[in-house]
């Protein structure tokens, strides 16, 4: 028996740079909602839950989260990674597939593919951003609610508990870890495709309406090859510092 995937989507209204950010909307619905659609096609998810705050300013996404379906689960802003195993937990996840509010145009292939790299070797942790290959907003993160567990039992650094992954990702001779690189034809690692900024939704927002109306689950292939297409597009959110960027 398959152990239960579940992806988690860590999401608040109180982004300090784009407040209400993930509800903006592009092409008629909010960018949680086309997240949460690209990940109801990755054949390996079974379940999904969006783990936001207790913060009364939260309330917006558990209205969005009851009105379409979906699980949402309310735990600490500051600790994320108490948030996300509270999430799982709530869902009786075994593997958990972490992606973050901010990637509202990741690839479901992407997705499963990082997902199949994990359940085809016995490592703890699987990446396809641990080293920088992809666009930025593809990233996925793959492992077992027991590891992330035993990472939160070890660690008290806030930056552990604000960056789920981290404890584990930087220590590599407790959880071994493999990551995921970009074939030649998708990899353009310095082109930013998170919803952190003004500039970056007024860059998703055109690719959501250009590609969209023919396929509301397009690739990152599909986007890379409309931004050669349109080069002046990339300026648009150039300028825009990445949060872990030096």
């Amino acid at each position: 028996m398959m152990p239960k995937v579940v992806a988690t989507i860590e999401a608040r209204m109180t982004s300090s740079r784009l407040p209400g950010k993930v509800l903006l909307p592009a092409l008629g619905d909010p960018m949680l909602l086309h997240l949460v659609r690209r990940l109801q096609a990755v054949s390996s998810i079974d379940a999904i839950v969006i783990a936001t705050t207790v913060n009364v300013s939260d309330q917006p996404i558990i209205d969005f989260s009851f009105a379409h379906g979906i699980s949402v689960y309310r735990g600490s802003e500051e600790n994320v990674l108490e948030r996300v195993v509270g999430a799982a937990e709530m869902l009786n996840a075994q593997v958990i597939v972490e992606i973050t509010g901010d990637c509202p145009i990741i690839d479901p292939t992407l997705v499963e593919k990082t997902i199949q790299l994990f359940f085809d070797n016995n490592t703890d942790y699987v990446s396809n951003s641990l080293i920088r290959s992809y666009p930025d907003g593809m990233d996925t993160q793959v492992f077992s609610l027991e590891n992330l567990k035993k990472s939160a039992i070890l660690t008290s650094d806030p930056l552990d508990l604000e960056h789920v992954s981290r404890f584990m990702w930087q220590h590599p001779d407790l959880f071994s870890q493999l990551n995921m690189l970009a074939p030649s034809d998708l990899h353009w690692p310095e082109l930013g495709l998170t919803l952190d900024e003004a500039d970056d939704y007024q860059l998703l927002k055109k690719i959501i309406e250009a590609l969209g109306p023919q396929n509301i689950l397009f690739g990152c292939a599909d986007v890379i090859a409309l931004l050669k297409k349109n080069p002046e597009w990339v300026d648009i959110n150039r300028k825009v510092h990445r949060k872990g960027d030096a």
